[in-house]
């Protein structure tokens, strides 16, 4: 598994300005920390994360730690400037500060989460808390792999100046393809890159620390992080993840599961659907494209135009289209199948499912979770629907941004430190 240590580029991916890119020696790249923290500094931010305001005492309670480490940690975190005393909520009577409770402090700071999806590219800002402060789509660049990357950048540059009152921490980046984390490249093919810089060139344009991760990994990662309902640490979780793509991640010990060789693939799982194209494929039956050009032929929506979209063809479902409805019913019907068949070879502990293919459409949870009983050889099984519905490539992109400073804050500090970007010709300002 990936660890969260930062790294520089090998010597083959020395970049330079004068070629269209850029020095080693400035990027800042950190493989991104999926997991629940247990070092010191991590349990007291994320006691005072989840439950705070929240006094020292209580802090070692819940985290198992002396009250002299929490003590030590509470100081350090405070002069991080990540933690602020909450004198007025003090213990009346009390004497000393350890009686001061201590909570997150959230308002000057800000993480940016980037989702690079196939059509569209979604930029977050949140929170220490991993709430989302805002977020904008924009298609995602398309054209040559360089100026594809510049343009990304220069426009989640521009984004950032908005953001002139809070202090920008660090930057996660949430991509489908295949990511090598300690380098920040990423494989996409469905873009057209290959072995491309998106952590290096975002780190040198930002001047911020970047991790990158896979976009399902992330999305577990949310769940497990930030979500409504975190599996104990020491059992595992599925995560299915279907939109246009289909994917899985596996959470193993309070730990998203992170290949060196990049996550595996369920595009190919053998399906049975002659309404949604008969490719016998996963990916290639129950995608947002397959879905569109079957109801295209069943004449469900028009060839072309605005009213040729899922949210158009979801529209006409509600309002009673039969073969509107036929058509996502079956698609759910093939998606509760791939998902028994994981689970029955994964036997999780906790089964989660996100994706718009998902919550876009909760009517057809129930045929989902009818086909999943169906198919499945093992003992009845709750599915649970993502806590973060269409938010959900937001949700991922936004832990990834928040990983590291959950893992190791004082550190994550440190890293963060300002510095001045470097002018680019190629990145308009």
């Amino acid at each position: 598994m990936r660890t969260s240590v930062t790294t520089t580029l090998p010597a083959k991916r020395a970049l330079s300005p004068a070629n269209g890119r850029y020095p080693q020696a400035r990027t800042r790249i950190v493989a991104p920390a999926l997991k629940v923290a247990d070092a010191a500094a991590a349990s007291v931010f994320s006691a005072a994360r989840l439950r705070g305001p929240i006094a020292r005492d209580a802090i070692a309670q819940v985290s198992g730690l002396s009250i002299a480490t929490v003590n030590r940690q509470v100081t350090a975190l405070l002069e991080a400037g990540v933690l602020r005393e909450r004198a007025d909520l003090a213990v009346s009577g009390a004497i000393g500060r350890p009686r001061v409770p201590v909570e997150v402090n959230h308002e000057p700071f800000l993480t940016l989460g980037i989702h690079i999806g196939a059509r569209t590219t979604s930029i977050v800002a949140t929170d220490l808390f991993g709430r989302t402060l805002d977020a904008v789509e924009t298609p995602t660049p398309r054209g040559a792999q360089a100026a594809a990357l510049a343009s990304l950048a220069g426009s989640v540059r521009r984004y950032l100046i908005r953001w002139h009152r809070r202090r920008p921490l660090w930057v996660g980046v949430a991509a489908g393809g295949v990511v090598e984390g300690s380098t920040g490249h990423l494989d996409h093919p469905r873009l057209g890159w290959s072995d491309a810089p998106v952590g290096p060139v975002l780190a040198e344009t930002l001047a911020l620390p970047v991790s990158v991760a896979s976009h399902v990994d992330a999305m577990a990662g949310a769940e497990l992080l930030l979500g409504v309902h975190r599996p104990s640490p020491a059992s595992t979780s599925l995560y299915v993840y279907a939109r246009e793509t289909v994917g899985y991640a596996l959470s193993i010990g309070g730990r998203v599961h992170s290949p060196a060789s990049g996550p595996g693939t369920i595009a190919a799982l053998p399906v049975h659907s002659e309404s949604l194209g008969g490719t016998g494929l996963l990916e290639s039956t129950v995608s947002d494209e397959a879905v569109l050009i079957a109801a295209r032929k069943a004449r469900a929506i028009p060839v072309e135009g605005p009213g040729s979209t899922m949210r158009a063809l979801l529209k006409v479902a509600r309002q009673g289209s039969r073969p509107a409805r036929e058509l996502l019913a079956e698609r759910a019907r093939v998606l509760g199948e791939a998902v028994a068949l994981l689970r029955d070879m994964l036997n999780p502990d906790d089964l989660v499912v996100g994706g718009q293919a998902f919550t876009e459409y909760p009517e057809g949870m129930a045929t989902v979770a009818a086909a999943f009983a169906q198919r499945s050889v093992m003992p009845a099984r709750t599915i649970r629907l993502t806590s973060f519905g269409n938010r959900v490539q937001e949700a991922g992109a936004g832990v990834v941004s928040l990983g590291g400073l959950y893992a190791d804050p004082i550190g994550a500090m440190r890293r963060a430190q300002p510095r001045a970007p470097e002018a680019r010709p190629d990145v308009p300002a």
